[in-house]
């Protein structure tokens, strides 16, 4: 990939994120506030540096940005807008489950040969100048243990990267299952990548209107969950009930489907121990979607909350056309929650419809 590939602009690099931030903005209605502005400023004038190579002589130069803050302060705003007048060819923003998953999948086809991770990094490097991920954080441990070798690796081969996350740095490690495999990542961020933070202000997320919603919670579940859920998910006369899908080469019940649409039981898909793998497929095979038999978290072991706030993540990101019915209403549901994240999954979840049906 030649230079000219990557930054050909007929201005420069920093003034054109700077132009297209200005214009998101204005499209929106929305002005930056101070935080906002000196993210947008950081990783503009990093990427300039970065791809032209203005660093010091003994100095490396600075691998990428991590912007972290609290949910709804326009993270995800900034490196959009970002990514979007970033004028370069090679350039992906992927969200982080999914970029996990791809790692496996090209590590499996290097199965058997010496050190396949470094082989799949190289292939990435190969194809990518800069990575942006959305939603930085781990809640599995063997995501955990590719992680730190991966970005490594990645920094290494010269791929520019930027995060955004709802945690510090320092905070990755909170998690004492696996903190401890995240220290080498967390030391890497603090040496190599700028932090910014976004920690304090407006939330943003609390601006939405209806035209944002991206699914239904519906409460309370009646007894004829059968008859709804065929009609509101638009179940046709050809779909098939009851059978066991194959998701990566294991067993998953479905209640129904039909073309591009699947109702799930809250319990098939959490209490089992399926992974960010197997929601990335489900959701590509059937952007609709319905989920039955939730109740409060308190109810549910950690596992199977984790799960849950995953799929949430996951289904949001990929905009999940999501029907989720519930025993109760959504700030019961969330009542007593301590997951890590939870506060990130509940603002998704309120950006839904909230329809409350008839009991019986």
């Amino acid at each position: 990939m030649s230079a000219a590939d990557r930054f050909a602009a007929p201005e420069g690099i920093a003034a054109r994120i700077h132009r297209h931030f200005r214009v998101a903005l204005e499209e929106r209605g929305y002005r930056a506030d101070p935080q906002q502005q000196a993210a947008i400023e950081h990783l503009a004038n990093w990427l300039e540096h970065f791809l032209h190579g203005h660093h010091g002589w003994f100095r490396k130069p600075t691998a990428g940005a991590y912007l972290w803050g609290d949910v709804g302060r326009g993270k995800s705003f900034v490196m959009d807008a970002f990514f979007a007048a970033a004028p370069l060819v090679g350039k992906r923003r992927v969200h982080f489950h999914a970029f996990l998953d791809e790692l496996q999948a090209r590590m499996q086809e290097f199965n058997g040969q010496p050190d396949p991770l470094s082989k799949a990094a190289r292939c990435i490097a190969e194809e990518t100048r800069l990575l942006c991920f959305d939603e930085f954080h781990i809640h599995d441990i063997g995501d955990a243990v590719l992680l730190g070798p991966t970005l490594q690796m990645l920094v290494e081969l010269e791929v520019g990267l930027v995060c955004t996350s709802n945690y510090s740095p320092s905070a990755l490690c909170d998690d004492p299952l696996y903190g401890e495999r995240l220290r080498p990542v967390v030391e890497l961020i603090e040496k190599r990548f700028e932090v910014l933070a976004l920690d304090n202000g407006e939330d943003y997320r609390l601006r939405l209107t209806p035209l944002d919603n991206w699914g239904s919670y519906l409460w309370p579940t009646p007894n004829d969950s059968l008859s709804l859920v065929k009609k509101r998910l638009g179940l046709g006369s050809q779909s098939r009930f009851d059978q066991v899908l194959e998701v990566n080469h294991h067993p998953l019940r479905v209640r129904a489907q039909d073309d591009g649409r699947a109702w799930f039981e809250f319990d098939e898909l959490f209490e089992q121990p399926h992974s960010a793998a197997d929601y990335l497929w489900l959701i590509e095979h059937y952007p609709q979607m319905a989920v039955s038999g939730l109740g409060p978290l308190l109810d549910y072991p950690e596992d199977v909350g984790k799960r849950f706030l995953n799929f949430i993540d996951i289904a949001y990101d990929r905009r999940l056309q999501l029907q989720l019915y519930a025993s109760v209403p959504l700030d019961q549901m969330a009542s007593g929650g301590s997951l890590l994240d939870f506060g990130r999954t509940l603002s998704r979840l309120r950006q839904m419809k909230q329809v409350q049906l008839k009991e019986g």
